[in-house]
Parts: C-alpha cells; sequence; structure tokens
C-alpha cells in the first residue's frame, strides 16, 4: 500500500498566526492530536499538536500542592507561531505504508503530514488511515483486486479473501508475479497465497 491509498486529503490545518484558543477549539471540535501549520501557499511550516499547545497554557493549580506556590502571572502564548513544531517529518504520497508506520511507531506519532515535492501540503496520514485500511471487508477486497485482473486480461484468475489474507487461483495465476504484485498493493490486504 502507498501513502496516497490511505492518506485523508485536505486535511485541516491552521496557519501560524491562528489564536491558541481557535487551535484548541479546532482540535477539540474533530477529534484529532495535531494539525499541520502551513503557509499562505499551502506549504508545511509545522506541526502543532495538544502538547505543544497546552504545555504552556495549563498552570499549577494552588489546591493540588501540599504548600502554597508562588503565583505569577501567567504569559500564555497568543498564536500557533509560539508554540508549533517547526521542521516536522513528513510523508510522500508515494511511500510505502510499511515505512511511514515504522516512523510513526518509532517516533510515537499518531500522524504525519504528507507532501508534494514542493512541500505542499497533500494530505495527512494517521494511524487510523492506516487501521481503516487493513479492517476493509473482504469481499470489497476480492472486488478491487478482480477488477484490476479483468482491466489487465485476467479474467481467468479468482480471488478469495479470508480475513485479509488473498487466495488467487486460475490458469498460470501460480506462475505471474503480477498476480503477488497486484493484491499486495490493494488496502486491507494482509498476505497473499497462490496454492
Amino acid at each position: 500500500m502507498l501513502v496516497r491509498d490511505v492518506m485523508t486529503v485536505d486535511p485541516i490545518t491552521v496557519t501560524p498566526d491562528v489564536g491558541v484558543k481557535t487551535a484548541l477549539r479546532r482540535l477539540a471540535h474533530l477529534g484529532i492530536t495535531s494539525m499541520p501549520v502551513v503557509d499562505e501557499h499551502h506549504r508545511l511550516c509545522g506541526v502543532v499538536s495538544e502538547v505543544d499547545l497546552i504545555g504552556w497554557i495549563v498552570a499549577a493549580d494552588p489546591r493540588a500542592q501540599a504548600r502554597a506556590i508562588e503565583m505569577r502571572p501567567l504569559t500564555a502564548p497568543k498564536t500557533v507561531e509560539d508554540v508549533y513544531t517547526r521542521s516536522p517529518i513528513a510523508a510522500r504520497p508515494d511511500q510505502d505504508v510499511a515505512a511511514v508506520v515504522d516512523v510513526m511507531g518509532a517516533k510515537g506519532f499518531k500522524s504525519l503530514p504528507v507532501v508534494d515535492d514542493m512541500q505542499r501540503l497533500v494530505g495527512v496520514v494517521s494511524r487510523s488511515d492506516v487501521v481503516l485500511a487493513l479492517a476493509r471487508d473482504d469481499t470489497v477486497i476480492a472486488e478491487d483486486i478482480g477488477r484490476v485482473f479483468r482491466d489487465l486480461g485476467h479474467d481467468d484468475w479468482q480471488v478469495e479473501v479470508i480475513d485479509g489474507v488473498v487466495e488467487i487461483t486460475g490458469p498460470d495465476a501460480v506462475h505471474h508475479s503480477l498476480a503477488l504484485t497486484i493484491a499486495r498493493t490493494v488496502p486491507g490486504v494482509v498476505g497473499v497465497r497462490i496454492p
């Protein structure tokens, strides 16, 4: 699977001049944990996350302390510009999802922005996007693979999918690497067998 097969296109974004409270409301309303920060040309500047926004705002509560704490005036950041993470790790639309999942796992990220060659934001790929792709119904997966086989003139290749594992049968399918390649690229496929 490629990133473009599973990513969310036209994700919600913010610009650096957006107020912190507005960014917090956007995250809360959408139930997401981060948003790409883009410039006026839709080029990726960075990412603003819940941690970026709340880390500066949440002050110590004197009721939770065993002894009195010194209360100082709070100088909270005003805009996303003040808190966002610059130079984020980004994915490419033609990148293998397996590599992106490795990065997310190693870094503890829930999502990555997806950019084109001009660094313009084209989407976001999240762990939940990958889960949705892998959870696709077996019938839908079989239909997708069968459609590609027919388009390529292989009407005689039969597809059965059980729990995401594809079995391909038919004349010459066992000797054809194309059958394996096609099946492995379809979202939801977790394994391929040619008996």
